[in-house]
């Protein structure tokens, strides 16, 4: 099986520009192609898992990637999926978010001469003059079509700013100068990105007569068509110290029966003839194939060690007799008690388990918290610097959260 055709087996392949063209280009590594990463935040989350696993497939099959990340295009922001306008960041705060994604893209790429390179299309936006940029490309871009795609359309109802009508520009610029100047044939993208990698395709066809190629991969959902990589609090983050390599690994355990052999198929590198016999996989056996999906994503993401201790954790709290040292824990001090004591909701909210002591009651008024096996029955209750000692507290959130508190 040739590597497009796995791309297309594993389903990661959404629209292509010329699939005769892509397919032999990366089938014979001999694309050079880049995806583009937005510095939002000071990670990359799950939203971006698919880009980085795809990069890491196409770096294994000879092709060479290139990261491109947005310090330019992050100071005007993305409307593509979007109803509201994005706040600005200070250049400052791009920078330390880009030094945050490629210490987290090393886990997956390759860097260096010859390999993946990282490159900031700062490093050319911001030094571009107004005039001479409108002179030189403005020409080649119709307002009509601009106003049609479905980046702009959702943008539309609520009023876009001009500029984010400029982000499409952008963004086609990037790929007219990296094909110039690394000699980038491809880009990839999400499915969402496709007008804008177009508007790519179509200057650098207008200016250069030459034909570069886009192909977007299908964006990750679940069973009901909800994008996957949220929880309750939020994205889940590649950063160890904003998701956990237990909570990581819970997430994945947790996706729904309908989902699970089609996370294994994107995402994890197992063999297709693997992932084809768990198909026949019903029941008990699907818990199975999601222990498998969790325990080869967290690996990935955070290494083999981290996988073991979050598998262990796992069977420990749900099973019984594993190891409970892995366990999510929290070490309080004496600082963190007053008068020898800590209230439930104090307790919950400094165990990250509740945003606030308002929603750590509603969670203790609803029946949805236990400590040690026992359900907490008012909001008053406390905990001594004793009952903190030893083992400490097992705090069981909702069915399926689990918290160590100790001293």
């Amino acid at each position: 099986m040739t590597c497009y055709e796995e791309l297309k087996a594993r389903g990661l392949i959404a629209q292509v520009t010329n699939e005769e063209e892509i397919s032999k280009m990366v089938n014979e590594g001999k694309a050079v192609f880049y995806i583009g990463f937005d510095p939002t935040a000071d990670s990359l989350h799950v939203g971006h898992f698919m880009a980085l696993c795809l990069m890491k497939r196409l770096q294994m099959a000879g092709n060479r990637p290139i990261a491109l990340i947005g310090g330019g295009t992050g100071m005007i922001g993305d409307p593509s999926g979007r109803t509201d306008m994005r706040s600005m960041m200070t250049t400052e705060t791009i920078q330390h978010n880009c030094d945050c994604f490629k210490k987290q893209m090393e886990r997956f790429i390759e860097f260096g001469e010859g390999k993946a390179r990282m490159i900031n299309n700062a490093d050319w936006l911001l030094k571009l003059n107004y005039v001479e940029l409108l002179r030189e490309v403005g020409a080649c871009f119709s307002v009509n079509n601009m106003l049609r795609a479905e980046c702009y359309k959702q943008r539309m109802e609520k009023g876009l700013s001009f500029l984010e009508f400029n982000y499409m520009i952008m963004q086609s610029y990037d790929f007219y100068y990296l094909f110039q100047n690394y000699g980038c044939n491809m880009q990839f993208g999400g499915d969402d990105q496709w007008s804008n990698m177009l508007g790519g395709t179509e200057l650098i066809r207008r200016k250069l007569g030459k034909d570069a190629h886009a192909m977007t991969i299908t964006l990750l959902l679940n069973s009901e068509g909800k994008k996957m990589g949220k929880t309750a609090k939020g994205a889940v983050w590649l950063d160890p110290n904003k998701t956990s390599p237990y909570e990581f690994y819970q997430y994945w355990r947790n996706v729904g029966d309908g989902d699970v052999l089609k996370c294994l198929r994107m995402l994890t590198f197992l063999p297709l003839e693997q992932i084809d016999e768990m198909d026949k996989w019903e029941g008990s056996q699907l818990n199975t194939a999601k222990e498998v999906l969790a325990f080869e994503l967290t690996k990935l993401v955070h290494g083999e060690e981290e996988a073991v201790k979050a598998q262990e954790a796992a069977k420990a709290l749900f099973v019984g007799g594993g190891d409970m040292s892995n366990v999510p824990a929290t070490q309080l001090t004496e600082a963190d008690l007053t008068d020898g004591a800590i209230g439930v909701l104090d307790l919950m909210v400094k165990c990250k388990l509740a945003p606030s002591k308002k929603e750590a009651r509603r969670l203790v008024e609803q029946g949805g918290v236990e400590v040690n096996g026992e359900k907490v029955a008012s909001a008053t209750v406390s905990y001594t610097a004793g009952d903190l000692s030893g083992d400490g507290l097992m705090i069981k959130k909702g069915k399926k959260v689990y918290h160590k508190a100790h001293m």
